[in-house]
């Protein structure tokens, strides 16, 4: 029995989602009819080609077969529409996760800029600061911190980003202004969650500091800023972050200069797709722009009061 083309797009349709319902609605059907055409791509094929993972649904070495053979598929048909005017690749949807800084001042105008020309993709940025997945299904890129342990997926550096102590002027007004890595323990601390933080590289202030007590905690990186501004405590910042704000002072930069690399993670087949490869292109182009922002080299270094 031969594989009906309609089966394959089905199947495309769900590795690219993790989910049948999800495809399912992209496609225009139901639920039952995309489990339906799975299992008759199945019965043709001789065997799975979906398997459960914890996201969802990712593809079998036989469904990995069978999808490079529905992206074919996919571009002819495409290639089917008005003469003149030659289909774009770089359509669809695009999944990628990234920390909350990276996503707003990196990807989102890198994508931004990638759909002047590309109109039909659409990608969804899911913001979280944790170590890389070991499975990804339904997801084409990961931006992490550090260098990550993956197993089946593609990994490089992207770049590199600072990080530093901050402080409100009016904070500094009223409390003082450090001048010592010791001056520093007679302040409240305004970071990450301790007890929730997934990244061992982000632990510099408990190894640099480690008697400086917690003031504001959260697991968002744009709550740091603004709880710095708001003058709850010495903020340790992204620089790119802490250096938009004239209201904030980077604080000895020489001894807090906590240097950190962002990582991107792919899956194995995600390139493969002309849309995966534009966005990966376009954040690459992204990071080297703003590479000097990033390594805290933004602006002219602020005076304190």
């Amino acid at each position: 029995m031969e594989a009906n083309p309609d089966d394959l797009l089905v199947l495309l349709a769900v590795s690219r989602s993790a989910k049948f319902t999800t495809a399912a609605q992209v496609l225009g059907l139901n639920h039952t009819t995309v489990s339906r055409r799975i299992a008759a791509l199945e019965k043709a094929l001789g065997g799975r080609v979906l398997s459960r993972a914890a996201g969802g649904w990712e593809l079998t070495e036989l469904g990995a077969q069978a999808a490079m053979v529905a992206e074919q598929v996919e571009t002819a048909v495409r290639a089917l529409g008005p003469s003149g005017r030659p289909p774009d690749p770089v359509t669809g949807v695009v999944r990628m996760t990234a920390t909350d800084g990276f996503s707003a001042y990196i990807a989102a105008p890198a994508v931004a800029k990638l759909r002047r020309d590309h109109p039909g993709l659409s990608v969804e940025i899911v913001t979280v600061t944790r170590r890389a997945l070991q499975q990804r299904s339904g997801l084409d890129i990961e931006v992490v911190v550090g260098e990550p342990q993956v197993h089946r997926a593609e990994a490089f550096r992207l770049g590199e980003y600072v990080l530093g102590m901050y402080a409100s002027r009016s904070y500094l007004m009223e409390n003082g202004t450090p001048d010592s890595v010791e001056s520093l323990t007679t302040h409240p601390l305004v970071y990450f969650v301790d007890s929730m933080l997934q990244v061992d590289d982000l632990d510099a202030p408990r190894r640099l500091v480690p008697a400086m007590r917690d003031g504001v905690s959260s697991t968002n990186v744009f709550v740091h800023v603004e709880a710095t501004r708001a003058g709850a405590g010495i903020g340790f910042l992204p620089c790119f972050m802490g250096d938009r704000h004239d209201d904030l002072v980077r604080l000895l930069p020489e001894q807090f200069a906590e240097r950190l690399p962002y990582w991107m993670v792919l899956r194995p087949d995600s390139m493969r797709r002309p849309a995966v490869a534009a966005v990966v292109q376009a954040v690459r182009e992204e990071v080297t722009a703003n590479r000097e922002s990033l390594l805290g080299r933004g602006r002219t270094p602020s005076i304190a009061p």
